[in-house]
């Protein structure tokens, strides 16, 4: 059983930074899996913010291009989310979760929670402006 438990959330005032972490334990998925954050403000829709998928190939939601950086370690099973220039829009609840692992890599990030298989409980991010 994969558990997630993410780290790092806070409040910051609007043009701050924060920087999320993850750590996966249970068994090393993060290497062969897309490993992702997502978000879900209050009323919204929880969507898909920062994804890796095999072997290191990143994509991000237009509103945070620019602004968030993804990562991850294989060998310590963790993932990271830095924020810069936060805006109040960023206030949000975030995740991070993992796919399955898969037989030659994850190459292409699901669009969607539902293809994603563990979750973690969440982190709150407050941005005041």
């Amino acid at each position: 059983q994969v558990q997630l438990v993410e780290s790092g959330g806070g409040s910051v005032q609007a043009g701050g930074s924060l920087r999320l972490s993850c750590a996966a334990s249970g068994y090393r998925i993060f290497s062969n899996a897309c490993v992702a954050w997502f978000r879900e403000a209050p009323g919204k829709e929880r969507e898909r913010v920062a994804c890796i998928s095999y072997p290191h190939l990143t994509t991000y939601a237009d509103s945070v291009k620019g602004r968030f950086t993804v990562s991850k370690d294989n060998a310590e099973n963790t993932l990271a989310l830095q924020m810069n220039s936060l805006h109040a829009e960023d206030t949000a609840l975030y995740y991070c979760a993992t796919t399955t692992e898969v037989s030659g890599g994850c190459r292409f990030c699901p669009k969607t929670r539902n293809g994603f298989r563990y979750w973690g409980q969440g982190t709150q991010v407050t941005v005041s402006s």
